[in-house]
């Protein structure tokens, strides 16, 4: 819980006393690589914050049926499935462990309840969403100004430790690009 205090005070300014009127309601959940935080569907009623691990959000291509992989998220990140969970709304895509992972995970209601008592809370979910908006915006124009490599090279700004991590066609349909695509990538980089 230290680490959790640590990390929700450095992200949104959340000092020992709002952080103490959430304590009994953040939840420990242990997760196996291949298990699901949300899925397909299902609406999003938590938000997590990761202690170690990665997840991925990904839809099924209905047509192809290949899996296309969205957001990566790891250590000291939130896991949410954004969308459903402030609409309250069924999710349209699946949110999955890539590795085993340990997550601190708060119900929507008690977030809310927090969010009546304290401002440092209301702040906090306001940064939250603010986030949430920049990674969505930010995802959208990488596939629309920038090129596979630079995408690429963002990537490994936001998550240095993913390709000791995860299987590399995991990370080439992340990046919207074939195996092959990304080899060349890394071989390039690699002589840079």
């Amino acid at each position: 819980m230290e680490r959790l205090e640590n990390l929700l005070s450095a992200f949104g300014n959340i000092d020992a006393n709002n952080f103490d009127l959430s304590t009994s309601m953040w939840q420990e959940k242990v997760y196996k690589k291949g298990e699901f935080y949300n899925e397909y569907k299902n609406v999003c009623k938590y938000l997590g914050v990761i202690m170690n691990g990665v997840f991925r959000t990904y839809y099924l291509d209905d047509k192809t049926g290949e899996e296309k992989n969205i957001f990566f998220y790891s250590e000291n990140q939130f896991v949410v499935a954004y969308k459903s969970f402030i609409s309250q709304t069924p999710c349209n895509y699946y949110t999955q462990a890539m590795t085993d992972a340990t997550i601190y995970y708060i119900h929507i209601d008690q977030l809310y309840k927090l969010y009546g008592q304290s401002h440092q809370w209301e702040h906090l979910g306001r940064i939250i969403a603010e986030l949430a908006f920049t990674i969505g915006n930010e995802r959208m124009e990488s596939f629309l100004f920038r090129t596979p490599e630079e995408r690429y090279l963002d990537l490994i700004k936001q998550h240095p430790d993913i390709f000791n991590a995860i299987p590399l066609y995991h990370i080439a349909s992340y990046l919207g690009i074939q195996g092959p695509s990304l080899s060349r990538i890394r071989k390039r980089m690699m002589g840079k």
